[in-house]
């Protein structure tokens, strides 16, 4: 059985596959630097495809599970920015963005959160309802929690943010090292320790071992409002 961990980075996007339900030696690992959206998440031979960013959108408002991770993370819940209304996913730029929120009588939105617009946008256009059980959100930030890292990480970006994460990942994958080296040239460390983060979610998902954080929304298309770990 194979699972894919997904992280978006820069010019597309970064997912790694592991080919077994565990994390024994003879696991078996792929990384994939793909730029397509569609064929990421619908390679009919991987079992659940964990993927940090938003699916299902809200029409106004927070999501409960955006509101629930960052209660779990602690100071780290700075790190999950809402999710964007859906009315903004055609807006070219940010202000534009702003433009129609303030038309619909809603809040504003960060510049951050802009910025995954076009990723939650092509993701949004290649799924549905029946995509749920294979397509889940995931953020790696709940995911280091779960793995034993607990609220209250370092920053990512920092060495010692690197390196408790790489710790974390190791004590579920003694092979990890050897996994680090096989990665894309020039992939950032944060982007390739957050996608196996996802993939360490996405391996629990197929476990029926995982945690699921809000799921009781759906948005106006069907799809859940959920966080995975």
């Amino acid at each position: 059985m194979r699972v894919r961990g997904v992280d978006g980075c820069r010019g597309g996007w970064l997912s790694v596959d592991v080919d077994r339900l565990g994390a024994g030696a003879d696991a078996r690992w792929r990384w994939w630097p793909l730029a397509s959206t569609d064929e990421l998440l619908h390679d009919t031979d991987v079992a659940v495809v964990a993927i940090d960013v938003p699916i299902g959108l809200p029409d106004a408002g927070r999501r409960a599970c955006d509101q629930q991770a960052r209660r779990l993370l602690g100071r780290r819940g700075v790190s999950v920015f809402p999710a964007p209304s859906r009315a903004v996913l055609g807006a070219p730029t940010y202000a534009d963005a702003r433009g129609i929120l303030a038309a619909r009588g809603g809040g504003s939105m960060s510049a951050q959160a802009f910025g995954i617009v076009p990723a939650v946008t092509a993701v949004d256009a290649c799924l549905s309802a029946a995509d749920d059980d294979r397509v889940v959100e995931c953020h790696p930030e709940v995911s280091f929690c779960l793995l034993g890292g607990g609220p209250g990480l370092v920053g990512k970006r920092t060495a010692a943010g690197s390196a408790i994460r790489r710790q974390l990942l190791s004590s579920a994958w003694p092979q990890l090292d050897r996994v680090l080296r096989a990665r894309p040239d020039r992939a950032p460390e944060d982007d390739v320790l957050d996608a196996l983060a996802c993939a360490w979610s996405a391996l629990r998902i197929a476990a029926g071992q995982h945690v699921v954080l809000g799921d009781a929304e759906r948005d106006a298309r069907g799809l859940p409002m959920r966080i995975v770990g």
